[in-house]
């Protein structure tokens, strides 16, 4: 999977008995996750940060808050640094996870909210919110087919997340867990560098024959020692970039032509004469001119025209 897909925020509420008790859990990494939601639409993600951070009057927390702009932790999961801690997610005496996992939610799993509604782009908070269990599911070999119930799942009688949320952008439970499988199976892109193509003999040969060697001879006749040596390495980068040998009987290398030589030949011979074939209406002669300028770029790795 694409494990840099989106950032992931740490920002931790102080440690309460209420909220965040700092004990970790039982498992020591999670065991399962529970998918909630905030059943709150419009608040975001740093809102029910605020929200925990100053809660006083009643027990509730939740390790993971994900809106339309970030993925914010605000108890230690265990995906950085910090081993991961028991939130209040889910009511102790709900019996359903303990017998499906063995042990308490708040003692062994993480509790992720969605944040939705309101002005939250609630499919780009699910993109997010997606990517974030595949993540979890991921790092810790859990299968989100068995592993991730729902809230309703767990306490069906009282409460109705994440399939509130998930309703509002046509989604289902079932949806969530098939684009979490898609998450962990999506590879990244791989970006293959461009190879250089060997430049024709017979256009290196020209462009040597046509525009470097009279360049090279005024150069010498002018006593530009400067110059006759940039125009005799120029004749043998294009000799190397189409493996003329340099030396009779020698070997005949292939090397890369400098982007810097395609930039000079096509500026400074073949440009002028397309635009004067241009002006006198020579496709023939334009077409040339264009396509000696490709050969050129092909060599160097640029883009062609």
């Amino acid at each position: 999977m694409i494990k840099n897909k989106y950032p992931i925020e740490r920002r931790y509420i102080n440690k309460r008995s209420n909220v965040r008790p700092g004990t970790r859990l039982v498992t020591g990494t999670p065991g399962f996750l529970v998918a909630h939601d905030t059943g709150n639409p419009g608040a975001t993600a740093d809102k029910h940060f605020e929200y925990f951070q100053t809660l006083v009057n009643r027990s509730a927390s939740a390790q993971v808050f994900v809106d339309d702009k970030r993925i914010l932790e605000i108890i230690p999961t265990g995906t950085g640094t910090d081993p991961a801690e028991k939130a209040w997610h889910v009511l102790y005496n709900v019996t359903t996870d303990n017998a499906k996992y063995g042990d308490d939610a708040n003692d062994i799993a993480l509790g992720v909210e969605l944040c939705y509604g309101g002005k939250i782009n609630t499919l780009e908070a699910y993109k997010r919110y997606v990517w974030y269990l595949a993540f979890c599911c991921d790092k810790w070999k859990l299968n989100p087919l068995t592993h991730i119930p729902s809230h309703k799942q767990l306490d069906p009688t009282r409460k109705s997340d994440v399939d509130q949320a998930l309703a509002t952008i046509g989604k289902t439970l079932k949806d969530l867990l098939y684009d979490i499988v898609k998450d962990m199976q999506e590879e990244p892109a791989v970006i293959v560098a461009p190879t250089a193509l060997q430049l024709p003999a017979s256009v290196a040969q020209a462009l040597i024959e046509d525009y470097v060697s009279p360049a090279w001879f005024a150069a010498r006749k002018a006593g530009d020692s400067v110059g006759t040596l940039h125009l005799h390495n120029l004749a043998n980068n294009l000799r190397l970039a189409a493996r003329i040998p340099l030396q009779p009987g020698s070997a005949a290398p292939f090397t890369q032509l400098p982007k810097s030589n395609v930039q000079e030949l096509v500026f400074r011979w073949l440009s002028p004469g397309w635009q004067a074939a241009k002006v006198k209406s020579d496709k023939t002669a334009m077409a040339f001119y264009n396509n000696t300028a490709n050969h050129l770029r092909r060599a160097a790795c640029m883009p062609t025209e």
